[in-house]
């Protein structure tokens, strides 16, 4: 499809294009992430203490800093050919909209059933559980995305999957569910009377909406209760990260087929995995010292882990049966409001992004309302006719913004940023929106006090944490 100048509208790589290899962003890190500590021992975890809990490649992954390229295996890059390569697509018509000298340019992930960019990892996840000869995997999930991505790759490769579903995402998203049953997935509201913590967490609090640090202390223990199991993560983890470069190799390559590259970055981040995924060969460049973009990550003001977290050791999940890792965070006992972007609502960052973020390679951090969010949403749909995620649509806030900004400055900036997902089965939040019931909350600095409370004070590795955000 092209414009009526003539230039691109999509451009795809071709199917020999698609990268043959994962990125490891580690490897190049001028400063590697703390060590992820055991929970027991407060010691750095070794491939024996993740084995029992992930599969064994997946565990060498997840500690892996010194290999730069992990080949993709080849039955993966079978599944990948389905929906891969996805468009790199150039936003006329929102620029148009904008009256903006911006090139903007998005990178669109939802354009296979699962609706996101998480079928990425959670094909490779699969197959490394397959390959071991494993029988089942559980998992969690927030918005339902992660969890509509395992199923079907889970189905791919005959393998069983319980998924723990944050409560207030089970009630809110029931086409999620839908999707999952039909790709053979059995789900769970999180709370849920069926694990030990699970029940903890009902008889402290009956009417609990869940969180995804309470979901994954139940799909850790389903994991490691439960024979030829193991247990899968749809974010943070640096495995994860790993997989969803390819979002970003292909975004590169399709780029330079242009003659562009850009100047700014925009992903939304909650634990980091479409926008560790879409920045990672651009942080490349930034780590060799070469031009690299203006990073930023785009979080719901509800859930402001870096704008207003702390960087500290704390657990990965709220029955503190995870590794500990260091992170931005607001603590594992933060329960987020019930937002509509539910896939944003963790409490902690990735460790690779907390820590580039840190160093200063990750160069900015925004935090924006939900009601903002819905109305860039609205602006883009209108223009673009696609109906973005309401966790993409924060990245697409903050690409209108910068794109204003270009207007006001005269400035014609080349803007990439991730539409990690579609919107269709978020229509409930839509609606809310569109209806004027849709309200905006702010945790307050008393809020966020309590939930620093839950950093766990460590002998020796951590007596406190840091009074400040980064801002």
């Amino acid at each position: 499809m092209s414009t009526n100048h003539g230039e691109p509208y999509k451009v795809y790589l071709s199917e020999a294009e698609i990268p043959q290899q994962f990125y490891n962003v580690r490897a190049d890190m001028a400063t590697d992430h703390a060590p992820i500590l055991h929970p027991g021992t407060l010691q750095p975890v070794t491939l024996a203490d993740l084995e029992p809990i992930f599969c064994a490649e997946l565990a060498r992954q997840e500690l892996n800093d010194r290999d730069r390229l992990i080949d993709i295996p080849e039955q993966v890059l079978d599944f990948y050919r389905m929906y891969r390569p996805s468009p790199l697509i150039r936003a006329y018509y929102l620029e148009k909209a904008l009256d903006t000298p911006a090139k903007i340019f998005y990178k669109y992930e939802g354009g296979n059933t699962s609706g996101s960019h998480k079928l990425n990892s959670a094909i490779a996840q699969a197959f490394y559980a397959k390959d071991q000869g494993l029988t089942g995997l559980t998992t969690e999930t927030g918005a339902g995305q992660w969890g509509t991505a395992m199923s079907m790759a889970c189905v791919y490769f005959g393998l069983k999957l319980d998924v723990f579903m944050v409560k207030v995402s089970y009630e809110q998203k029931p086409y999620r569910k839908i999707i999952m049953h039909t790709y053979g997935a059995d789900i769970y509201a999180s709370p849920s009377n069926t694990t030990e913590v699970g029940r903890k967490m009902l008889a402290d609090d009956p009417a609990s909406l869940g969180s995804l640090g309470t979901a994954i202390s139940e799909a850790v223990e389903r994991a490691v209760t439960s024979e030829g199991r193991r247990y899968v993560l749809g974010s943070v983890l640096n495995q994860v990260l790993m997989h969803q470069s390819i979002i970003g190799l292909e975004a590169k390559a399709a780029l330079e087929k242009l003659g562009e590259y850009p100047d700014i970055l925009i992903g939304c981040a909650g634990g980091g995995s479409n926008l560790g995924g879409l920045m990672a060969p651009f942080m490349q460049d930034r780590l060799a010292g070469q031009r690299a973009p203006h990073f930023i990550a785009v979080e719901p003001a509800s859930c402001p882990s870096m704008t207003r977290g702390r960087f500290a050791y704390d657990f990965c999940d709220l029955g503190q049966v995870t590794p500990l890792a260091k992170m931005y965070t607001l603590g594992h006992a933060f329960m987020p409001s019930a937002n509509h972007a539910g896939g944003l609502r963790y409490h902690g960052m990735s460790p690779i992004l907390s820590q580039l973020y840190h160093d200063g390679y990750l160069d900015e951090a925004r935090a924006v309302e939900q009601t903002s969010v819905f109305e860039a949403a609205v602006t883009f749909a209108r223009a673009e006719g696609t109906l973005p995620a309401p966790e993409s649509a924060h990245a697409v806030r903050v690409a209108i913004d910068e794109a204003l900004r270009c207007k006001q400055s005269g400035e014609a900036k080349t803007i990439l940023f991730g539409l990690t997902g579609n919107g269709t089965l978020d229509l409930a939040a839509y609606s809310s929106y569109l209806d004027g019931t849709m309200s905006d909350y702010i945790p307050t600095d008393a809020d966020l006090a309590r939930s620093f409370q839950s950093i766990p004070r460590l002998p020796g590795i951590q007596e406190g944490f840091a009074d400040e955000s980064q801002g």
